[in-house]
């Protein structure tokens, strides 16, 4: 069927408003509400309201689509979403994740005008514990094609070996003769005929993490001899294989370098843009990552096709909850009727990415201590083997939260996620699920890793891990040492850890061979579960997360795409930097002790730009893969210090000017140095464009910083700024600070630490420009060249 894209010429409006927007998609419509403290969401999303989202769209339907078949695929909306067309119900989706379709055939006026309509109706909070957007957050494609067809994600391409390379095509169609090619840049290497063929690529050129070489696949339908329907997909050669020896990626050890993302893309809220997708998927690449874990629920196709070019491994999730809820208006509600087929729509639109490499079927989940839930574990897994053989089955499980559960003391509740906690007066509040847990969990910090150590731990959980190809341990790096001996034919994966934990888990991934891999928690910062690992100034803490608190702050990478200290330190870990990493703790607040969240180890950052804070204490982290490091302030030694764990610590005055960082081995010889150095001078506003041409239609982001005379960043020095555009539209202006009533849509915005970030939309070819103003500063513009 011929796709193509149905995201312009929409109107959007709320329900009971007046006012009537027109808006390309994909579209976030909660991004867009003005953030309450009364939200009945409260921090977890972000304070933002709920509401529901209607989008029309009128479009033409010519007189040949009457002999046609015609569909609209979306991709994701969120969420209860219903269809319609001209006025009649087509279809629609409870689940706000998955990409579903809706046939048009029947109901359209051919040879005139027609209205598509739909509502998303995401009214009822909370449903979520993260921000979740609103809306038709992911694009839109239409799909015309003959009668006979090649069905909707009809094209399936699986690995069956690698040495030799052997693949096996399977084509759904509603009748015809197929033939199939494989090709590699524009040439055939091979082909054949028929719906289920098995061809052998020669020389083929493997696809993994390190070459992410990829293939593409065309497949002819014809009837009578004449061509009624083409199509393609990309795909890559790779086998994926597991044992108790390891996970083999075509018969090679892997160790899965991981962190766990959401969905959202910060400033531009839920909206699902290619070019966001890509632009996270390379600098997480960049950073020395080569798995990410999906947080909780499926994939967009964007990233997973960023993921697949960039040679990133996914861990790809079904659901954050079973049937019992989390939050009171949650997916449980629908997860009886749902839950299968929403597994079959993430399989299906997973199928051909070599990036996927295992499925998840939820996420600290308590339903395993009963015997439905264990039922339903086994269930699940085999289900996803019927639907696809060549992926493992895995889960996010918290066996702290099971065995709970099994004594009677689980932190969900079935009449919708609440728990009751005791205030200082002894009187009682109602918390969520989520947060009952996330106060836990700081008050037993790091600890938790040791708290499914016990024999009654392991006996009630294992039935649920033992069902699962590989078992996912969220919070449970005490178990690892054990298993090799209690379960010998266990595989375990690091689902879900603590960042601070990476150098012991590390240590560990190398040491077992079942253990495959670490997902930290969490590569990416999110909007929403607000404050959950903030290190602050503020005194706030999981119990005291007040409005106007936007960010969970708990990202190795924040939410502008800054690389953090957090994410060094695991490059660091995993061998990856060839120099000393220099972190320091923000200076600026002398005095005022930091508030520490367990799911942060440190708030640190590559600057020695604190403007008026000399004499003020500094905190200076250094990581490095050597036996020693010493420390200088403008060419003075400070110290040196045994490297522990790959990092080491020094207490000592901030001065401005330079600071330098030199490692050495176990015989003193120097092995790397780094240096940091102060702004100087006036500062100002830089504006830098990450791309320098684009194409029109496409997004360019643009780095903005308050800067020194001599172009580095000044940390200590944040100010109110404007962003207006030429000849192209501003999707998102907004910097990394956690808390703040400033909107990304508004165009206005304060840096933090100096750092900005703004997302624009070319319109056509020329020229794109940025103007950035505000605070008496001189304004700057910048242009990117924009190509047809």
């Amino acid at each position: 069927m011929k796709r193509e894209s149905f995201n312009q010429g929409w109107t959007y409006h709320k329900e009971n408003k007046q006012e009537i927007q027109t808006v390309d998609l994909p579209h976030d419509a909660m991004i867009h509400e003005t953030r309450n403290p009364e939200s009945p969401g409260t921090h977890a999303n972000a304070y933002f309201p709920g509401g529901v989202y209607i989008y029309e769209k009128t479009f033409e339907a010519p007189e040949q689509w009457r002999e046609k078949t015609v569909s609209f695929e979306f991709e994701g909306v969120y969420k209860n979403s219903t269809v319609f067309i001209n006025g009649k119900e087509a279809g629609g989706r409870p689940y706000g994740y998955v990409p579903f379709t809706v046939c048009a055939d029947g109901l359209l006026n051919y040879g005139g005008k027609n209205t598509i309509r739909v509502v998303a109706d995401n009214s009822k909070l909370p449903n979520s514990r993260w921000y979740s957007g609103g809306g038709i957050y992911r694009p839109v494609n239409l799909l015309v094609g003959n009668k006979t067809h090649i069905r909707w994600q009809g094209i399936k391409i699986s690995t069956l070996s690698y040495a030799p390379a052997k693949i096996q095509v399977e084509v759904e169609a509603s009748g015809g003769e197929i033939t199939v090619e494989i090709l590699y840049g524009n040439k055939v290497v091979a082909e054949g005929t028929g719906s289920s063929l098995v061809l052998e690529i020669p020389a083929a050129k493997l696809w993994s993490d390190d070459a992410p070489n990829r293939y593409q696949c065309r497949v002819t339908l014809k009837e009578d001899g004449r061509i009624v329907d083409e199509g393609t997909e990309d795909f890559g050669i790779r086998l994926v294989e597991w044992s108790g020896k390891g996970l083999f990626i075509n018969g090679k050890e892997t160790l899965l370098r991981g962190c766990c993302i959401h969905h959202d893309n910060g400033i531009l809220g839920a909206c699902t843009y290619a070019e966001a997708e890509e632009r996270r998927v390379r600098i997480l690449k960049e950073s020395g990552y080569n798995a990410i874990r999906m947080s909780h629920h499926p994939a967009s196709r964007s990233l997973l096709e960023a993921c697949d070019r960039y040679g990133m491994y996914v861990m790809d999730e079904t659901f954050d909850m079973w049937y019992n809820h989390k939050n009171k208006y949650d997916y449980a509600s629908d997860f009886d009727e749902w839950y299968r087929k929403d597994m079959k729509a993430m399989v299906d639109q997973d199928f051909n990415h070599p990036s996927v490499i295992m499925y998840s079927i939820g996420n600290e989940v308590s339903e395993p201590y009963q015997e439905r839930g264990v039922k339903l574990t086994k269930e699940m897994t085999e289900y996803l083997h019927s639907l696809d053989r060549n992926r493992a089955v895995t889960a996010g499980i918290n066996l702290m939260i099971i065995s709970l559960a099994s004594k009677g003391k689980g932190i969900y509740k079935e009449e919708g996620g609440l728990r009751e906690e005791k205030k200082d007066s002894g009187k009682k509040k109602q918390v969520s699920g989520s947060l009952f847990f996330n106060i836990m969990t700081s008050m037993i910090g790091t600890g938790m890793n040791r708290m499914a150590n016990s024999r009654k731990a392991d006996k009630v959980t294992s039935p649920c891990l033992d069902a699962l190809d590989i078992a996912g341990y969220n919070y449970a790096s005490g178990r690892y040492p054990l298993e090799g001996k209690q379960h010998p034919d266990r595989i375990v994966v690091g689902s879900e850890t603590f960042p601070q934990d990476i150098a012991k888990n590390w240590k560990m991934v190398k040491k077992y061979p079942y253990l495959i891999g670490d997902f930290m928690w969490t590569g990416w910062d999110y909007i929403g579960e607000a404050a959950i690992g903030s290190w602050n100034y503020q005194g706030v803490s999981m119990r005291n997360v007040p409005y106007p608190w936007l960010l969970a702050d708990v990202g190795a990478i924040d939410i502008i795409g800054t690389v953090g200290a957090q994410a060094k330190y695991a490059s660091t870990v995993w061998g990856l930097e060839e120099k000393p990493y220099i972190g320091v703790r923000p200076v600026n607040h002398p005095g005022v002790r930091v508030s520490k969240a367990v799911w942060r180890g440190t708030n640190a950052m590559n600057s020695w730009a604190w403007k008026n804070c000399d004499g003020n204490k500094a905190e200076v982290e250094v990581y490095a893969d050597a036996a020693k490091v010493e420390l200088f302030v403008n060419g003075r030694s400070v110290g040196r210090k045994k490297i522990k764990e790959y990092k080491a610590m020094f207490k000592i005055r901030y001065k401005s000017g330079t600071i330098t960082a030199v490692s050495y081995d176990g015989a003193g010889r120097e092995t790397g140095r780094s240096e940091l150095k102060s702004a100087s001078g006036k500062t100002r506003i830089a504006a830098v464009p990450e791309e320098k041409t684009i194409k029109a239609g496409d997004i360019a982001f643009i780095d903005i910083s308050i800067v020194g005379e001599n172009g580095i960043v000044e940390c200590n020095e944040d100010h109110k700024l404007n962003v207006t555009v030429k000849n192209g539209e501003l999707l998102g202006f907004g910097s990394a600070n956690p808390c703040t009533e400033e909107q990304f849509d508004s165009g206005e915005y304060t840096t933090y630490y100096g750092r900005a970030l703004a997302a624009v939309r070319s319109k056509a070819a020329g020229e794109l420009a940025v103007v950035v103003s505000g605070d008496h500063l001189p304004a700057v513009e910048v242009k990117v060249v924009v190509t047809k």
